[in-house]
């Protein structure tokens, strides 16, 4: 009988090694929980900042190619300061769409039957277009810009849908995200995008 209540009682050894194993269980936790609340507020400080000041944009066609590739990830500054040339990210029909500024408010916009693009007598250099088409044109030229709007086009003529294009029109500046700053994926096409003129 004592020899089996001896065989219950645990050696020093024993109770330290179960407290060891007790204390690092304990640290482990505590560290996995502290983990997790780090990743948790990573997360909504990344949400918050791409929601509100970078909003952070997947490239979902092709109207922007060359320039953009469907897939690439894109990061949005201000919507300030928009100027012809600069690529701007807004809201259509529920929708974001990517396009290009060709003309600003008061601008006369016209198009020949080339695709040649002209702006109050200018004709532009054009070298991010993919090609020159007249593409979806469902409007008159020449075509004046209303106030606080701008004239948007995409890279790809043939393929975009744009401000040609009744269904698109113009894009109110209440509408706008914001200007398209820098591919940021993949990495191997990461960098700046300037405003071409």
């Amino acid at each position: 009988m004592n020899d089996e209540k001896k065989m219950d009682i645990p050696t020093a050894e024993q109770f330290k090694k179960e407290l060891d194993r007790r204390r690092y269980k304990q640290k482990y936790i505590r560290t996995l929980l502290n983990t997790i609340g780090a990743v948790i507020v990573a997360a909504a400080a990344f949400v918050l900042i791409s929601a509100f000041v970078f909003p952070v944009i997947k490239v979902t066609g092709n109207s922007m190619a060359p320039t953009l590739k469907k897939e690439q990830v894109v990061l949005c500054s201000s919507c300030s300061d928009i100027k012809k040339g600069d690529i701007i990210a807004f809201y259509h029909n529920k929708k974001i769409l990517i396009k290009r500024v060709i003309a600003e408010s008061g601008d006369t916009v016209e198009i020949d039957e080339n695709g040649i693009v002209s702006v109050n007598g200018q004709t532009l250099n054009e070298s991010y277009a993919l090609l020159s088409a007249n593409g979806e044109c469902d409007i008159s030229f020449p075509y004046k810009v209303p106030d606080s709007r701008y004239f948007v086009m995409g890279d790809d003529r043939s393929a975009s849908v744009d401000s040609r294009s009744s269904e698109v029109g113009c894009i109110a500046e209440e509408n706008i995200i914001g200007k398209i700053s820098r591919i940021i994926l993949p990495l191997s096409d990461s960098g700046s995008l300037g405003g071409e003129k």
